[in-house]
């Protein structure tokens, strides 16, 4: 008698955990600033882009395919959808989506440079 209840009390405390999710409503914005590194000067350099555009970052080409941002937190973080190549005809580096705040969940893997998201870049409350 006294097992399952215990095991029960032991369950319900973890079960929550398990099955209460979180789903964050987010909005599309213009853009996206990004930062960059350069492991061996140690220069870096933020790099504003526009969903669609490319820039070039050392030998990196970066595309911004999109940037997504809380809803009710414009400012507490950012879904950026990234492809980094470093040679046309070769296959992307990088081709996913980095999380601002946590930029260590998704990383761009290169041996000279870093590349993580810093904000979504929006017209109407930057001025861009």
């Amino acid at each position: 008698m006294f097992k399952p209840v215990f095991w029960f009390l032991i369950f319900s405390l973890f079960l929550p955990g398990f099955v209460v999710s979180q789903e964050v409503k987010t909005e599309i914005a213009d853009g996206a600033i990004l930062r960059g590194l350069d492991k061996v000067s140690g220069k870096v350099k933020d790099i504003p882009l526009y969903s669609g555009d490319t820039a070039i970052f050392g030998t990196l080409s970066v595309l911004l395919k999109g940037c997504r941002y809380p809803l009710n937190n414009p400012a507490g973080d950012a879904f950026v959808r990234l492809v980094i190549s470093e040679d046309p005809e070769q296959k992307n580096i990088f081709d996913g989506w980095m999380i601002a705040s946590s930029p260590a969940l998704n990383p761009l893997d290169h041996a000279r440079y870093d590349v993580w998201a810093l904000r979504c870049a929006m017209a109407d409350a930057s001025g861009e």
